[in-house]
């Protein structure tokens, strides 16, 4: 199994434009909120037949699939499994004011669609294919990357 800076080590061979890596910045947690706000879209009235539990954060699709995510991020880093969890929460949270606002699944589809058309233009100008190509792990890898990269010392001093 590979290391977390494995991960990161491979991913960052295809993200070293700084055009690229600033798209990435914002369209991979772009990406993210808006594959939240659509799981949020979905009915949760099957959640509670399936489970029969009454726990707040698994009243909706999103949270059911979130403790998977973070599942795969606790594997690899306690901590980026706690920064995940935070981005998450705020995810979470802000999605559903939004949906207190204009249809969700809307909103989402349309910040999706962005997102990825801003992605592959900023592959294109890497000159390089994106990671999940090759290994569909990467769509995971992608939002700890961005987090690691925007949090780390270099870019807090």
């Amino acid at each position: 199994m590979k290391t977390l800076d494995q991960w990161f080590e491979e991913y960052a061979v295809s993200h070293q434009n700084p055009k690229n890596k600033a798209i990435h910045y914002i369209c991979v947690p772009a990406i993210f909120f808006s594959i939240v706000g659509l799981l949020m879209s979905i009915p949760s009235s099957s959640i509670a037949q399936l489970t029969n539990l009454n726990v707040p954060f698994i009243e909706n699709w999103a949270g059911v699939v979130l403790i998977f995510v973070l599942l795969f991020y606790l594997r690899l880093s306690v901590m980026m499994a706690v920064r995940i969890a935070v981005f998450s929460l705020l995810c979470l949270i802000a999605n559903f004011y939004i949906g207190q606002l204009v249809p969700l699944w809307m909103f989402s589809v349309g910040l999706f669609a962005v997102a990825w058309i801003g992605q592959f233009y900023g592959h294109n100008i890497e000159g390089k294919k994106p990671s999940f190509l090759k290994d569909i792990q990467f769509l995971m890898i992608g939002p700890a990357w961005v987090l690691q990269n925007l949090f780390s010392k270099k870019h807090i001093q």
